[in-house]
């Protein structure tokens, strides 16, 4: 990657795209062509290949939400603390989204944005790494902004105007995005992991409450406690007291 100039915050530059597959695939591209580094962002009108979590595909509304990918210089944390961008990334997403759609907004472990219990958002960190040290990561977002029809295969999706009834410039909810992943990027380059997993858990989706749970063909009852700082999510009452992503998924 080029080298990284710290003054250089995040969405600067931002570049809009009005057809894309992915803007992850786009963004790692222009790194590895050198002709991206940290803050770089990558707004795509439509995205026709976009990717999501464990292989699945993010669909979207040509025109209608925010998908973005944003080119970061982690190199600064080991590698053994990678779940801090995540939640940093989470956390960021959650005060953009909230500021609109209000406190029934929460972190679904380990990085999905939801109101109430629907769907609004979704995070895919894409982490380069060469030997120990780690070279660059992409965080690729999805969030619904003015989308009111959603596919079928979308289980519970909501989106911005679904909750406010008002209509919003995705480019610009863009930028307002990428203000508050640069506030969150300060925070933790300065030293505060700690804070924000705390702000994390304070955040997350039915802490404290009974949820069902499927781990291979076996489904389980547990509380749940929180997350670590190892990205672990913590369970009482179910069959282990932790599970690493990809271990167990939700039953709602």
């Amino acid at each position: 990657m080029l080298p990284t100039n710290a003054k250089t915050p995040i969405g600067a530059p931002f570049f809009e795209l009005p057809d894309v597959d992915s803007t992850n695939i786009y963004a790692i591209d222009k790194v590895q062509a050198n002709l991206a580094a940290h803050g770089a962002v990558f707004f795509a009108h439509h995205q026709f290949a976009g990717k999501g979590q464990r292989e699945k595909e993010w669909t979207a509304e040509p025109g209608m939400n925010l998908l973005i990918s944003i080119v970061i210089d982690p190199s600064f944390l080991p590698l053994s603390q990678q779940f801090s961008l995540s939640a940093m990334t989470a956390l960021a997403c959650f005060d953009f989204f909230s500021a609109y759609a209000g406190e029934e907004t929460s972190i679904k472990w380990p990085n999905d944005l939801y109101w109430r219990d629907r769907k609004a958002a979704g995070i895919l960190i894409e982490n380069h790494i060469q030997g120990k040290n780690w070279q660059y990561a992409i965080i690729g977002i999805g969030i619904n902004i003015n989308q009111t029809i959603f596919d079928a295969s979308i289980k519970n999706p909501v989106s911005l105007k679904q909750i406010t009834g008002q209509d919003f410039n995705p480019v610009a909810m863009a930028k307002d995005l990428c203000v508050c992943m640069e506030n969150r990027f300060q925070t933790l380059k300065a030293g505060g992991q700690a804070a924000q997993l705390l702000d994390y858990n304070k955040h997350l989706f039915k802490k404290n409450e009974l949820v069902r749970f499927k781990k291979d063909n076996i489904q389980f009852q547990a509380r749940v406690e929180g997350v670590n700082a190892k990205g672990e999510l913590l369970l009482t009452g179910g069959l282990q007291d932790s599970f690493r992503f990809g271990e167990i998924v939700w039953v709602i």
